[in-house]
């Protein structure tokens, strides 16, 4: 027998740590390589952990909730040689039998271990995961066996089972005192929310960037009347060709990403005693599930169209929608755009996605009254609020990069941003 470990993998180019939210194993579980082992996530990523290594799970170094960094000791593995193998499969059928009894009582148990990214679509999807079976060990329901459902458009409906009357039914004694205990709460009225999986990881990338990151903060007022004027006119025609919104937000990014390509400044990274300036420009969004943020990329945002970023945001917020965001779309982002106008903000200051140099809010577009040529006039108004990492920039050149962003949004048209 050979011990083996399991660490920590990297589930992104700027993935530095991830929390492991639950194991789908325990020591003694029997698992072939590539099996799924864990549930792990980062600020970017849900992501299951697959066994690297066939054999018998010895011991889970790491506990539900722990954070740990890439590279780090997460479970022990133990192989088996050829020759043990072989001696292994020679076992007599009495012991065989002993074992049986042992094996199913686990494969149910594994049956019913359910992961949240599991639970979660169901609960979206109205599906009863007992009348789905599960193509993961011992029967396991997996995350993949519940999108192949969601995608067939079979799916099974809850079934309200009514409760009869056995030995295991619950009295309404045994239903008191078996009820989870309350939250403890403290003096004043509230309760305590434990701090794990995605809010965690997000709490700790955010901590770093503030705290390694001289943030300093720029913000301009552009007249996009123009843009909204061109938008509205073709996004029926566009959502009708093409199925699927032609946004406001694509006609940003679009024009921040050409900005970049001039200012490659923001387009950077601090990398300790040197300063990365990236050949691609690859815009990072944010994406919000429930309680979860992600964060995917456009990849090449610069060389698409108008068409092709709005069809990559919307690609994007559904894979974050159905959970079928990989760590693949969330690698590579070099600058993020933030479309906090989505709330009705106005005015915001971002934090840094670290280890970028900057971070572009869109605020709300709204229509209010402005002096052109000594005459009030109606306008449609946004402000553009740039978090800068004073390390890598500072305010001359981001002056520069801000006044060109808003002279591309202040000239949109469909002869100088055409949709196609």
């Amino acid at each position: 027998m050979t011990i083996e470990k399991i660490t920590m993998p990297k589930l992104g180019e700027s993935v530095t740590e991830g929390t492991i939210s639950t194991w789908l194993v325990k020591p003694g579980d029997q698992v072939s390589k590539y099996d799924a082992i864990a549930e792990v996530m980062t600020d970017k990523v849900n992501a299951e952990i697959p066994s690297s290594f066939t054999g018998v799970i010895k011991e889970l170094v790491v506990s539900e909730g722990d954070t740990v960094e890439v590279g780090t000791l997460i479970c022990t593995i133990e192989t088996e040689e050829a020759g043990e193998k072989k001696e292994t499969d020679n076992l007599s059928s009495a012991a065989a039998e002993t074992q049986s009894s042992s094996t199913a009582t686990d494969d149910t148990a594994m049956k019913s271990r359910y992961s949240p990214a599991v639970m979660r679509l169901a609960q979206e999807n109205d599906l009863d995961l007992s009348a789905i079976a599960g193509t993961g060990k011992g029967g396991r329901i997996t995350r993949k066996d519940v999108e192949a459902i969601i995608a067939s458009g079979e799916k099974p409906q809850k079934q309200e089972q009514k409760p009869t009357a056995t030995a295991e039914t619950p009295s309404p004694e045994r239903e008191q005192t078996t009820e989870p205990a309350q939250v403890n709460q403290s003096d004043a009225a509230g309760k305590a929310i434990p701090v794990t999986g995605v809010r965690k990881a997000i709490a700790n990338n955010m901590v770093k960037a503030a705290t390694e990151i001289p943030h300093a903060w720029m913000m301009v007022e552009v007249d996009v009347t123009d843009l909204v004027a061109y938008r509205n006119k073709v996004k029926d025609t566009f959502k009708e060709k093409e199925g699927y919104s032609l946004t406001f937000f694509s006609f940003f990014v679009k024009a921040i990403a050409q900005a970049l390509k001039e200012f490659p400044q923001l387009n950077s990274s601090w990398a300790g005693d040197k300063i990365i300036q990236h050949d691609d420009v690859n815009i990072s969004i944010a994406v919000a599930k429930e309680q979860e943020l992600f964060v995917p990329v456009i990849q090449s945002a610069d060389d698409l169209s108008v068409k092709g970023v709005a069809k990559q945001i919307t690609n994007l917020a559904k894979k974050a929608r159905t959970g079928k965001l990989t760590a693949a779309d969330m690698q590579g982002g070099t600058f993020t755009v933030n479309n906090t106008g989505s709330f009705g903000s106005v005015q915001s200051m971002g934090i840094i996605n670290y280890p970028q140099a900057a971070i572009l809010q869109v605020e709300s577009i709204v229509k209010r009254p402005v002096i052109i040529n000594d005459m009030f006039a109606a306008r449609d108004m946004v402000n553009l609020c740039l978090s800068l990492d004073h390390r890598v920039l500072d305010g001359l050149i981001c002056g520069q990069f801000m006044a060109r962003v808003k002279e591309i949004l202040e000239n949109v048209s469909e002869s100088t941003m055409p949709v196609y």
